[in-house]
C-alpha cells in the first residue's frame, strides 16, 4: 500500500487542532516521518498488527500524543513499548523531556534506534531487556504503559523503577474498573483521566498512580 501522504496530513493537522495540541512544524514533520517508517519496517519486521497507515495515524501517533500534556515530569520509561508507542512521540512532543524505551524484543529496538538515528532524537534511549531485569542507572520520575500488562502486573514488575516521588502512568481502553479494585495496597490512585482521541471509535483512559507514603 502506497503511504497517502497528504491526506494523513490534513487528518492530522485536524485531529490535533481537535485535540488542543500545539505542534510546530519540525514536530509534524518528524512524527509523520515516525509513521512512515513504521509503515515500511512493518511489511518485514511485523511491529504492529495495524496495516493501514491511515489507521495507524489515530491508533498509533494521536493515542500516543493525546497524552502530552499529563506529562510534568523529565525523565519517563516507557515498558513495553513495542516499536517506541507512546515513546517516539511523546519524546518528538517533549523534547525538553527524556524517554527510555523499554522492550525485550531486539527486532523492536533495532527499528527504535534506525527511528532515532533518521529523526536526529536526542532525547530517547532504547532499551533491549525485560522490566524486571531491567535495572536503570537512576530511577525514573515516571513509568508509562501503554497497553503492556494489568495494572497490578504493571507496578509489580516496574515498582523499582521509580524514585520516591515517581508516578505510574497507565494507558487503558475501557475504565479498569477490576484492575483498580485490585489495586496493591502500597499503591494509591491520582488521577483517572478520560481522553477523547479524534478519529477514533474507542474510550481510552489515563490512570496515574502512585507510591503510599508508608508511616514509620
Amino acid at each position: 500500500m502506497n503511504f497517502p501522504f497528504e491526506k494523513i496530513a490534513l487528518d492530522f493537522d485536524n485531529a490535533v487542532q481537535q485535540l488542543g495540541l500545539s505542534v510546530s512544524a519540525e514536530q509534524k514533520q518528524k512524527l509523520l516521518s515516525f509513521l512512515q517508517l513504521l509503515h515500511k519496517w512493518n511489511k518485514a519486521y511485523n511491529l504492529t498488527s495495524v496495516r493501514d497507515p491511515e489507521q495507524m495515524l489515530y491508533v498509533h501517533i494521536l493515542d500516543s500524543i493525546a497524552i502530552a500534556p499529563f506529562l510534568s515530569a523529565q525523565r519517563y520509561v516507557d515498558v513495553g513499548t513495542g516499536p517506541g508507542l507512546p515513546g517516539i512521540p511523546l519524546a518528538i512532543m517533549n523534547p525538553d523531556k527524556h524517554f527510555t524505551l523499554l522492550d525485550s524484543l531486539g527486532k523492536r529496538i533495532r527499528f527504535i534506534k534506525q527511528v532515532a538515528y533518521e529523526l536526529s532524537l536526542t532525547n530517547i534511549e532504547p532499551v533491549q531487556s525485560r522490566v524486571e531485569d531491567f535495572q536503570p542507572d537512576s530511577a525514573f520520575d515516571g513509568v508509562i504503559s501503554r497497553a503492556f500488562a494489568s495494572i497490578a502486573d504493571m507496578l509489580q514488575w516496574c515498582h523499582h523503577l521509580t524514585n520516591q516521588n515517581g508516578a505510574f502512568l497507565a494507558l487503558k481502553g475501557q475504565y479498569p474498573e477490576q484492575e483498580l479494585q485490585a489495586l496493591p495496597a502500597q499503591f494509591s490512585v491520582l488521577k483517572a483521566e478520560q481522553i477523547v482521541v479524534p478519529g477514533l471509535d474507542a474510550d481510552r483512559y489515563l490512570i496515574t498512580m502512585k507510591k503510599t507514603e508508608l508511616e514509620e
